[in-house]
């Protein structure tokens, strides 16, 4: 019987050059984008701030998602300070004071009260299928043929126009008031570890990722 992997039923084929492949050859982009509250803007801000966002949407001629990421706030660092200075207190009643205060901020986050939230914004490209590499090998099925991989130079002109898309993004961000920025490879492998491990995330702890993997 065939070991089945995870990677199996993943849709990624590889993440390269700050690009993601998908098995079927197509190419993501992913922007993390910055946020604003809304909410206390007056009310003059929030209707241009809206009527930048429409006009931004309408100025695209492909498509995009947009992906809003919830997580428990990690705070593991601050409260490892906290017990540090709960330790070397010498006055007994700020000692007592400190690790009062430490397990409410504890108890607080553990009831899952305090989220972050990241947002994102992912642009597809489809290269054109005459772009693809065919292989010869008599094992694959003819649709793995046709999809098998890239060349070099068409990865490359690929890869040009989705950074061009990506850049035309964020200028139509930056109208709204909010700044994006592309993943580079090692922030996209530790953005899709994250998701598909969210309890080590959030206490901020993440794989090396070996040197030959970030390209």
């Amino acid at each position: 019987m065939a070991k089945i992997t995870t990677q199996q039923f993943l849709e990624i084929d590889q993440i390269r050059e700050g690009v993601v492949i998908l098995k079927d050859k197509t190419l993501r982009g992913i922007l993390m984008v910055s946020s604003q509250n809304f909410a206390l803007k007056a009310e003059e801000e929030q209707t241009a701030i809206l009527y930048q966002f429409q006009n931004f949407l309408n100025s695209l001629d492909f498509s995009c998602q947009i992906v809003v990421q919830s997580r428990r706030l990690n705070i593991t660092g601050y409260l490892e300070k906290l017990k540090d200075l709960e330790e070397k207190q010498e006055n007994e009643l700020l000692q007592i004071q400190t690790r009062g205060y430490r397990e409410f901020v504890e108890g607080f986050i553990k009831e899952g009260s305090v989220m972050t939230k990241n947002f994102f914004v992912i642009i597809p490209f489809y290269p054109s299928p005459l772009e693809y590499k065919k292989t010869s090998s008599s094992t694959k099925t003819q649709k793995e043929n046709a999809t098998s991989s890239l060349t070099e130079e068409s990865f490359q002109r690929s890869k040009n126009q989705l950074w061009q898309r990506m850049e035309f993004t964020a200028l139509g961000l930056k109208r709204c008031g909010l700044q994006a920025i592309p993943l580079i490879s090692n922030e996209l492998i530790e953005l899709f570890w994250g998701l598909h491990h969210p309890k080590e995330a959030e206490f901020g702890y993440y794989p090396e990722i070996p040197p030959d993997l970030v390209q």
